[in-house]
């Protein structure tokens, strides 16, 4: 601690102390709340809604309403729950409420602290996001926390994969609001009965709204894929508290969320170079660096595998699609392992989460290496994809007017989220005294010695009925342990995200005398683990204090220090006692591929048996440097992930507003956007068909001949068009007076057109335009994702030219944003002039159905968009029409035109 923290405090605590007197007014306002009857808590509600938004206007602040509201909820949770908000607790609610991350150590009553800051910001009727890390979450602390908000007068939504509900006791026959239903062993029990099933529009509209990050980030991007407005499901992007902020905001912040639509088939190349890359050899055909989880051909590689393949340049001969598939093989061969990065299960290969464990069923990686797995393990290959839409988590929750966050590990992260998210993290004290014992690492030479001292350990605890809880990093590392016990004749539960159902009721029991839990880094998160299993059981929770608490074993060292310290934080929860280490080995991967070569060696001097460990700081300083290392690249990543994604974020941003006009404007809005886009359309026409004045033509020459065939192309009548146009091109104007002029008179005769084309569409006119005008959206913006993915990865060879990727990128986007944005205009332009009003009953269905959502770089499937009117095409005539002009009676005797008739 520096001289100015000692005399003047640190900027936590001088923060922390700056609230309390807001604590006192609460503790103050106590009395009061709980002279109320049941029906005055909604009553309070709804006077405070009126207090911030009187009819007169001018009302209070939430800031004003604090102390009354956080009373109330107080009172309303211990009425319902019997849990009585703690001082510090209040103090974590108004951190949140800044729109700041709390730090509260595990078994602090995040979940409990987090309904104070909902509340209140759930009054000024915007809707409120909770976000939670998986749907088992999202569904308890819905239900769990709906009782509070229930008696307060306010509807509860919460949104899962597969299922929306809303809280609503009144539906069923369930039994009072006020019970907190808790099973046999006393952990907390989601009662089926108070949910009802609900569209997710209507969670959506709740006053606050449960639900996982992908969930909340997969309805964004679906409903900027919605043709009808009742399709979306979203408002306003408000306020959220996004519980476990580390997790969402920075672990998982490299993989973008991504909805595409299956490509072509292409499962036999795939199959091809899985059985290719094996016959290819580490250090000779190609080069592996763990480090940052490359692999790179040799030339003599590359030479192989043309021998192979049978081809003398794979380059040449086969194309940029061969060596995609090549080094996506070559990936998965080597950087990607069975058992650790993804698991298969039922033929499908299905990823593992790397920072939770967990198994990630429907995600899948992006450009074609889920395809190169699917073939190295022999199961079916699936089709590629075309990303639709796509947006990372950061630039995702930006789109709140407010975000806080909640963690038990998050200071070692907050330079991130300051720079990142403008989030500012605080510490908030522990209820009670934290005692838990935090001992030195124990360093091991080999990974058999480490695991010799792990089952010592366990041995150990089980003599003096302590529980332990055994972290590994993989799921791999899990079931060999899990072997190992069994081997010993030891029971124990075992925990990974192969028995991710079973996780809350297996991690809840961790606390009993003697119980041996192997899980993985994850460890259950948002679960407590009670001493003794059950707290109805006093007598069993106190034996187990008496052998010494939780002991948690953490099996190797994480890249980043926030999972380590998550892991430790299983133990010592509420000043329970507890202890927590770390057993390491000099052959982990952490080690291994970032530990000092000088370190090995001299480890390996010691002579020291492989199941004693060893005690040396430089050993310890190794380890903490190569997780400096890891979470500084990581960082970096993120960093230049976002800096890229920044570019999209604003084409993206830019792209949804204009689709969200189209989606909900009037026919007449929706006539002058198209107007607009025929005016804008016709300026390109003539500036493009104009000749070029550096040539040496000075007399304001325009191609007009080429003008007509265009017109005449586009379904606008060119009767009388070529004189009048010629007329203007041999007036005495200046050129820019010509340019206006013939503008205004394409423009004239194409917005007749258009009102002649609305007017034979009839009442279908409304969906047709809106129609229209998304799917050209929507078609355009597939392909412009695809190209702007290939401008990123080509900016990067520039550098070799001195020249800075990111600015060259942002040169290119914006080049290519505008090529877009006349694309949309003449394709919607061309397409509505020419579109067959008979057919106008058959266009108003959305492309939209069935949609499959995925995460990381993973796409999710969606049927493929017609492209029928983002594209013209002619079909060949009919021979007895083969001589007749497009202006011509139409031979059918119908008295119209050939072009408005059979010639559509």
């Amino acid at each position: 601690m520096s001289i100015f923290s000692s005399i003047f405090g640190d900027a936590n605590s001088r923060f922390l102390k700056g609230l309390q007197p807001l604590v006192e007014r609460i503790n103050a306002l106590e009395p009061e709340m709980q002279k109320l009857v049941l029906e005055d808590f909604p009553k309070k509600t709804q006077e405070f809604k009126e207090r911030l938004h009187p009819p007169a206007g001018g009302g209070e602040s939430l800031d004003d309403l604090l102390p009354e509201a956080f009373a109330l909820v107080r009172e309303a949770a211990r009425r319902t729950l019997g849990q009585r908000h703690f001082d510090v607790q209040l103090l974590g609610g108004m951190v949140l409420h800044k729109g700041q991350i709390a730090e509260m150590r595990t078994g602090e009553g995040k979940t409990l602290t987090a309904t104070l800051p909902i509340y209140l910001n759930a009054l000024e009727g915007n809707g409120v996001h909770v976000v939670t890390v998986n749907d088992y979450l999202a569904r308890r602390d819905m239900v769990w926390m709906g009782q509070v908000y229930y008696l307060l007068g306010l509807q509860t939504g919460c949104i899962t994969h597969s299922t929306s509900y809303v809280y609503d006791p009144d539906h069923s026959n369930a039994s009072s609001v006020l019970d907190t239903k808790r099973d046999a062993k006393g952990n907390f029990e989601v009662v089926e009965e108070y949910l009802r099933p609900c569209t997710r529009k209507e969670a959506y509209a709740a006053d606050i709204t449960y639900g996982t990050n992908n969930e909340y980030g997969f309805d964004y991007l679906r409903d900027n894929l919605a043709y009808q407005s009742d399709q979306v499901s979203q408002r306003e992007h408000a306020f959220a508290i996004i519980d476990e902020v580390d997790s969402i905001l920075i672990d998982e912040a490299r993989t973008p969320l991504i909805i595409s639509a299956p490509d072509e088939e292409s499962g036999d190349l795939y199959k091809v170079f899985a059985a290719l890359v094996p016959k290819l050899k580490q250090n000779e055909d190609y080069n592996l660096d763990e480090k940052v989880k490359a692999v790179t051909l040799t030339e003599a590689g590359i030479e192989k595998v043309e021998q192979l393949l049978g081809v003398q340049d794979i380059y040449t001969e086969k194309g940029i699609r061969y060596v995609h598939h090549l080094e996506q093989a070559l990936k998965a061969h080597t950087l990607f392992a069975h058992d650790r990065d993804y698991v298969v299960k039922d033929g499908e290969v299905i990823i593992v989460d790397e920072f939770t464990g967990r198994l990630m069923p429907g995600r899948r990686w992006s450009e074609g290496l889920h395809q190169a797995v699917e073939a190295k393990e022999g199961v079916i290959v699936q089709r590629e994809s075309r990303t639709l839409a796509s947006i990372t988590f950061q630039n995702y929750f930006r789109l709140y007017e407010k975000i806080a966050g909640m963690a038990g590990t998050a200071q070692t992260s907050a330079e991130e989220f300051h720079k990142v998210y403008h989030l500012d993290v605080t510490t908030i004290p522990t209820n009670r005294k934290l005692i838990r014992d935090d001992k030195a690492d124990k360093v091991y030479q080999s990974v058999a010695g480490k695991y010799q001292a792990v089952m010592k350990q366990i041995k150990e605890c089980r003599q003096k009925d302590q529980p332990i809880l055994v972290g590994t990093v993989s799921i791999e590392k899990n079931e060999l342990l899990s072997a190992m016990l069994k081997r010993e004749g030891i029971p124990h539960q075992i925990l990974n995200a192969k028995h991710h159902e079973q996780e809350g009721a297996i991690i809840a029991q961790a606390g009993r005398k003697g119980v041996v839990t192997i899980a993985t880094n994850m460890a259950g998160r948002g679960v407590d683990i009670i001493l003794g299993g059950n707290p109805s059981v006093p007598e069993e929770a106190e034996a187990v204090r008496k052998a010494g608490g939780l002991f948690v074993l953490g099996t190797g060292r994480h890249e980043a220090r926030r999972i380590d310290d998550q892991l430790r934080g299983r133990a010592g929860r509420q000043g329970d006692p507890g202890a927590s280490q770390f057993f390491v080995s000099l052959e982990d991967d952490l080690m291994r591929v970032f530990g000092s070569d000088k370190i090995k060696r001299l480890m390996g001097t010691f002579g020291i048996p492989e199941d004693e460990p060893i005690e040396n700081r430089m050993v310890s300083r190794s380890i903490e440097s190569a997780q400096s290392k890891i979470e500084g690249f990581h960082f970096d990543a993120r960093k230049h992930l976002l800096e890229y994604d920044d570019v999209m974020n604003k084409q993206r941003e830019a792209i949804y507003r204009m689709r969200r006009d189209f989606l909900n404007a009037s026919l007449e809005v929706l006539r002058e956007r198209v107007e607009d886009m025929i005016k804008e359309e016709m300026r390109n026409m003539v500036s493009g068909h104009a000749v070029n004045q550096s040539l040496g033509s000075s007399d304001g020459a325009w191609h007009t001949e080429e003008m007509v065939e265009q017109v005449n192309a586009m379904n606008i009548s060119i009767e009388g068009l070529p004189e009048a146009l010629l007329s203007i091109q041999h007036d005495s104007l200046a050129d820019e007076e010509k340019r206006a002029r013939m503008i205004e008179l394409l423009q004239q005769r194409a917005n007749v057109a258009f009102a002649e084309k609305i007017a034979e569409i009839g009442e279908n006119a409304k969906n047709v335009l809106r129609y229209f005008a998304l799917q050209t959206i929507d078609y355009l913006w597939t392909d412009h994702l695809e190209v702007m993915d290939y401008a990123r990865s080509s900016v990067r060879l520039r550098a070799y030219g001195q020249r800075d990727p990111l600015v060259e990128y942002k040169n290119e986007a914006l080049r290519l944003f505008q090529q877009f944005n006349s694309a949309v205009a003449h394709v919607i332009v061309a397409n509505i002039l020419k579109f067959n009003s008979s057919a106008s009953g058959q266009v108003i269905q959305a492309p939209h159905h069935n949609l499959t959502l995925s995460h990381p770089s993973a796409a999710g499937v969606l049927p493929q968009q017609s492209a029928s009117f983002a594209q013209s095409s002619q079909s060949p005539k009919d021979p007895k029409f083969a001589e007749i002009g497009r202006n011509d009676p139409c031979p059918c005797g119908s008295g119209k035109k050939y072009k408005k008739c059979h010639g559509v």
